[in-house]
């Protein structure tokens, strides 16, 4: 059956326009679409098959005479293929301050549809209306934004006229109201991709960091947030920051990451080290490939490798691209990564932030910052400079997995350097099957060596729930004992070298946004276009979502529990996360027996898949993430930090993000997904969510 739903509303950012919006769910549902083909991925932005080149869609539009304003036209390019979040405003805390003028932007825009669809509804927004609805309609949006959720019984057709007994005789009256007139569309969109005034200036004192790196037991930070109150950004940190001479004297630095913005990553370096070598290692193909070469043309200082020759006579020329070799169908390069060579010495950045500026705006981030590493004393060796946790050793095995030539330089500096004063451990993901000892090298099974062979067990440990907190969800098999409930549980609950537990399994606690989430957000309904949960791997997995409903968990054998997005603790629940991150926390949770920050999302493609009677695995996708352990720090666990803003260098604690317990999804929670409408209830600005 299908459903079309016709809307006659305004357009925010043009008020006096009208304008259509069509929403055909056998369009949506097609398994012929880009959203049906989406199915496994380790992307960040989204744990799903990406679609087809051909169906992205790249547009140039033109601003009119009266649209002048100094901000991003809609034509703006960014290179990646799935959109981050962009989390909205809460009505109580949008600030009210100027609209930001941007540095000149690129040519061309392209996206994922989640990223695309999310700067749709910001150009125009589609705004909520509820007096003028007949109860026809009504009954169709409800329908429309549950359906992932339905099941095929007659009970849930009993509303739908198409679907009555009717009795001999009868008649169905026909339906008295029309559908409204198209109306063209005849002004140009405003310049700005996310809108006219979706970025607003930051304040004054925003990039005022008040960072002491001797302070900084554990050197994890959250990223700034726009429109929070000043105390919840004291002790995080920007990229400009990271970037400025505060850090260092930069001579040359390498970008890995999966989404770029060329233009607005360049406007971060401060302009004394704007012409400074940059090295982008990205993971894009044929044409999205081209598209990312075409946005750096201006930038001569930016560069590539393996794209043929660039015109060394651009102003830029100092910006070089090397892409990651994906050998294995659908796989990505989610790594994000900074390697920064300063005069006084190197240092790392792992995080999760995508280099583009919707990401280091109103989400929740986090980063792990490196000390400052010194360059051995002359005539030690080069396999000197190791640190307890064999960090130098793991960073080189990782960059030598590209089998780039562009990267064997950093590789060299980065065996001059000393980096035994590292206290974490690398915990890398790279394309492959792997057999044997390899095995154990990528993926969750690093993890699980790690775990065994650097923590101890801990009284009544099966009281120690897991917790696993993401910005999107892959496809997991049939049912939970496939992967999530099978090899990936395994790995989430070792501790130490013992067998295994004779008692129940611990708890695995999940921690995914809920469409109230999305809606109260920071960015309003846009914010979800970076968490690109797709109906279609719902629906092969229902299994997952029976969890989503658990209010008091009931499971024998294998205990998952949903929760929702919650960060009064660091200010932040208003902050869509695109952070991703893992730990092992005491019973009160109190305590945490080890703590994983990422880029890896709930995806066998990031995390791996066991083969061939699990003496195989399969690995689709470029992942980084670093691990801490208490033994690394003289420590037995860590103490969670209760108020992690703002920031106290007396402070011992370690900074959880997120609240601890999770709240666990009411009755009337549902998890994300991206393409389908929201139409019941506004957001915080007044507009609805209707995936084009």
């Amino acid at each position: 059956m299908s459903i079309v739903l016709h809307v006659k509303v305004k357009v925010h950012t043009f008020p006096s326009l009208l304008l259509e919006t069509h929403y055909s769910r056998r369009q949506k549902m097609s398994q012929q679409s880009a959203h049906g083909r989406w199915t496994v991925s380790s992307s960040d932005d989204d744990d799903d098959v990406p679609p087809h080149s051909s169906n992205i869609k790249t547009e140039r539009v033109e601003t009119s005479e009266q649209d002048t304003i100094k901000t991003e036209p809609v034509t703006r390019k960014i290179a990646c293929v799935f959109q981050s979040n962009t989390d909205t405003p809460d009505v109580k805390s949008e600030p009210s301050l100027a609209v930001k003028k941007e540095p000149k932007p690129s040519a061309l825009v392209m996206g994922s549809e989640a990223r695309q669809t999310a700067q749709a509804n910001q150009q125009q927004p589609v705004k909520y209306e509820n007096n003028n609805l007949s109860p026809a309609v009504k009954r169709k949006r409800e329908t429309e934004e549950a359906g992932w959720a339905l099941s095929s019984s007659d009970d849930d057709n009993d509303n739908n006229p198409k679907d009555r007994v009717i009795p001999s005789g009868q008649k169905i009256q026909p339906k008295t109201q029309s559908s409204p007139k198209r109306v063209k569309k005849e002004v140009a969109r405003p310049p700005s991709p996310h809108g006219r005034t979706y970025y607003i200036d930051e304040p004054a004192d925003y990039f005022e960091t008040s960072i002491n790196e001797e302070a900084e037991t554990y050197r994890f930070y959250l990223n700034k947030v726009v429109g929070l109150d000043k105390k919840y950004n004291t002790g995080a940190i920007h990229i400009r920051e990271i970037l400025s001479p505060m850090f260092g004297t930069l001579k040359e630095s390498v970008q890995f990451n999966y989404c770029f913005d060329i233009p607005w990553m360049v406007e971060q370096y401060p302009p004394e080290f704007r012409d400074k070598p940059v090295l982008i290692v990205h993971g894009e193909k044929r044409e999205s490939k081209a598209r990312l070469i075409q946005q750096a043309q201006p930038y001569a200082h930016v560069r590539f490798c393996q794209v043929g020759t660039i015109n060394q006579s651009q102003p830029y020329a100092h910006v070089r691209f090397c892409q990651a070799k994906l050998d294995i169908a659908f796989g990505t390069h989610h790594t994000k990564m900074m390697l920064l060579w300063y005069v006084e010495g190197f240092r790392v950045v792992i995080l999760t932030s995508n280099m583009i500026r919707a990401d280091w705006y109103q989400k929740t981030q986090g980063m792990w910052i490196s000390p400052l590493y010194p360059v051995l004393p002359e005539g030690r060796p080069e396999t000197a400079g190791e640190s307890p946790t064999f960090f130098k050793r793991d960073l080189i095995e990782y960059l030598q997995a590209y089998r780039a030539p562009e990267l064997s330089e950093w590789i060299q500096r980065i065996r001059e350097h000393d980096l035994s004063d590292t206290s974490v451990y690398l915990i890398g993901s790279t394309p492959g099957r792997y057999v044997g000892a390899d095995m154990e090298k990528w993926g969750h099974l690093r993890l699980r060596k790690l775990l065994r062979e650097h923590t101890k067990p801990v009284p009544n440990e099966e009281a120690w729930p897991v917790i696993g907190q993401f910005s999107s969800i892959g496809s997991m098999g049939l049912d939970k004992t496939k992967w999530l409930a099978a090899e990936f549980q395994r790995t989430l609950t070792t501790l130490g070298k013992g067998g295994k537990s004779v008692g129940p399994e611990p708890q695995m606690l999940l921690v995914y946004p809920s469409v109230d989430n999305v809606r109260t957000s920071l960015e309003g309904y846009p914010a979800g276009g970076s968490l690109p949960y797709s109906i279609q791997t719902a629906q092969r997995q229902l299994w997952l979502h029976s969890y989503f409903q658990l209010s008091v968990c009931v499971c024998v054998c294998v205990c998952v529990c949903v929760s929702r997005w919650g960060a009064e603790t660091t200010g932040r629940s208003h902050a869509m996360p695109h952070i991703k991150t893992y730990m092992r926390v005491s019973p009160d949770f109190t305590q945490l027996a080890w703590f994983l920050v990422t880029s890896s999302n709930l995806s066998k493609a990031a995390w791996g898949g066991l083969e061939k009677n699990n003496t195989q695995v399969m690995v689709r996708s470029y992942e980084l993430g670093v691990l801490f352990l208490p033994s690394a720090f003289n420590l037995s666990t860590f103490r969670v930090q209760k108020n992690v803003f703002p920031a106290d260098e007396g402070s011992s604690g370690f900074p959880v993000p997120f609240d601890l317990p999770p709240q666990r999804y009411s009755s009337k929670d549902q998890p994300w997904i991206w393409n389908i409408p929201y139409t019941q209830s506004p957001d915080t600005h007044g507009n609805v969510w209707v995936p084009s």
